[in-house]
């Protein structure tokens, strides 16, 4: 599998959930449009259909691009490249920055830092899915722990600060979330009833499909890979967000590390989770719960979520279990026999 001691595996399509179904021959005679575009360190694909499916996909797009251009940590002009870079520092930034800040922290509260926007040192020492990806020395995950902590991210009326040099700000776990629900409203706004997007495996669909059916929505069996789908979900108006173990890895010494790291322990999470998988109606939500969730393992990890209202979760294990939550019942066919479903209603106590 591996061509060398340390390979890194960068993947631009989202692995996680790859299946979307066709609108079906009854809507053959309504007009759809599509679009592929990388945005966002993802491919982004997008589909429509309706009078106004063309100008609601070139629009959408260019909506994902200026939340890009304000919330990359790469992009020098973005608030959050200002933030990073000009620590001890009041900056002003703009009201969408601030409003997915805020929901950064309203998580890292809510799940006791298992969810950390300042996670942004970790994720550039261990530096997977770059060139530079390998196991960093003791003392420098100490350091970069050192460098972590919402409790150093400030915000203000219109700005905000890190309090403390060395905290970097990462909103990989909530921007795409975030720039999904905005496309929602864009493709309100023209009247489609039919449409998904997929922004590296955070999938939206608004409404059902053209025929009435619901979307089908495959999840990734994790053990192989793109185009290999272990399970169904029919969805309509939901979001699917996944965070998986097999995304973005690296090999070194016969272990394999992976992106989903623990901001208590500074290392990959280690939980015996292949992937997790977050099904609801928002996907600025779970898109951070998906991060957080994988991060709390199977057991606090489903209470969290029955706690929840709306929202459900499947987890998948390295036994190839399959716990799914309570809502989750009705809507998901596992298609493979080599997994066993264990309903996950036992840890919800």
């Amino acid at each position: 599998m591996f061509k060398n001691k340390k390979t890194i595996f960068l993947t631009i399509l989202a692995v996680s959930l790859i299946f979307l179904t066709a609108c079906g021959n009854n809507g053959e005679d309504i007009p759809q449009a599509e679009d592929n575009v990388f945005l966002m360190d993802t491919l982004v694909q997008m589909r429509a259909h309706g009078e106004n499916a063309e100008v609601a996909v070139e629009e959408s797009m260019e909506r994902i691009r200026e939340i890009e251009n304000l919330m990359s940590k790469t992009i020098e002009t973005s608030d959050i490249y200002q933030l990073n870079n000009n620590p001890e520092t009041e900056i002003e930034i703009d009201k969408e920055s601030k409003r997915v800040l805020e929901k950064a922290l309203e998580y890292a509260e809510l799940t006791a830092g298992d969810f950390d926007p300042t996670i942004g040192a970790l994720v550039e020492l261990w530096g997977v899915g770059t060139e530079n990806a390998a196991v960093p020395e003791e003392s420098e995950i100490k350091d970069a722990l050192a460098n972590t902590g919402y409790e150093h991210l400030r915000l203000n009326d219109n700005s905000a600060e890190l309090t403390k040099a060395g905290v970097k700000i990462d909103l990989g776990g909530i921007a795409k979330g975030y720039a999904a629900e905005e496309v929602k409203k864009v493709v309100q706004e023209y009247e489609i009833d039919h449409a998904f997007v997929n922004l590296g495996g955070n999938v939206l669909v608004i409404g059902n499909k053209v025929d009435g059916s619901p979307w089908k929505i495959g999840i990734q069996d994790p053990r192989e890979g793109r185009g290999n789908v272990m399970a169904i979900v029919d969805a309509v108006d939901k979001t699917i967000v996944t965070s998986g173990n097999y995304e973005r890895y690296f090999e070194e010494d016969g272990k394999l590390y992976h992106h989903i790291l623990d901001p208590k322990t500074g290392y990959p999470a280690e939980n015996n989770l292949l992937s997790v998988s977050i099904i609801s109606e928002n996907s600025f939500d779970a898109d951070a719960l998906s991060t957080a969730i994988y991060v709390m393992g199977l057991e606090r990890g489903m209470k969290f979520i029955e706690n929840l209202e709306d929202v459900d979760v499947m987890f998948i294990t390295e036994e190839l279990e399959v716990y799914l939550s309570s809502g989750l019942k009705e809507i998901v066919e596992i298609n493979d026999s080599d997994f066993n479903v264990i309903e996950g209603e036992k840890f919800a106590d």
